[in-house]
């Protein structure tokens, strides 16, 4: 239905809890290398649980292998750049959302390479800087998810 892209993950414990999401929600999960980890990590796997079975997860030696390989219809960045709300788009199925490193974001060159209109935040209260990679990542796709009925949900 949605696939939820992470850009150079560095931190296991994310990752596996985004495999976790993404096995509960439906959705695909690519990793674009490099890794900052391997997939063997036992903080990947104890906190991915038993998910990374029941997870759809590809791996892209780059994001513009990932393009070329899934080529999705519409692609949506998650950014503290972003000038538009992730809550203002009607995400259909099949829409990728990338989501960046845990210290750095995603690259100056990714973000300006997309329309300005594709480019998401989360809001947060002034002085913030960041939420949690998997929580970003939980608070689009469930919305995304519920914009579509919770499809094959129960």
């Amino acid at each position: 239905m949605f696939h939820v892209v992470l850009f150079e993950p560095e931190i296991p414990p994310n990752t596996g809890n985004v495999m976790r999401l993404c096995a509960n929600c439906g959705a695909r999960l690519h990793l674009i290398h490099p890794l900052g980890f391997a997939l063997e990590d036992r903080r990947l796997r104890r906190a991915g649980l038993d998910y990374r079975d029941l997870a759809t997860v590809t791996e892209h030696a780059s994001l513009g292998a990932f393009l070329e390989q899934v080529a999705p219809p519409r692609l949506f960045a998650c950014s503290t750049q972003g000038r538009r709300l992730y809550a203002d788009v009607a995400f259909r199925p099949g829409d990728a959302l990338l989501f960046g490193p845990e210290t750095r974001g995603l690259p100056p060159a990714v973000l300006s390479s997309l329309n300005t209109e594709r480019v998401l935040r989360i809001p947060m209260q002034a002085g913030c800087r960041s939420l949690n990679l998997s929580n970003a990542v939980a608070i689009v796709l469930y919305e995304a998810w519920r914009q579509t009925g919770f499809s094959q949900g129960s």
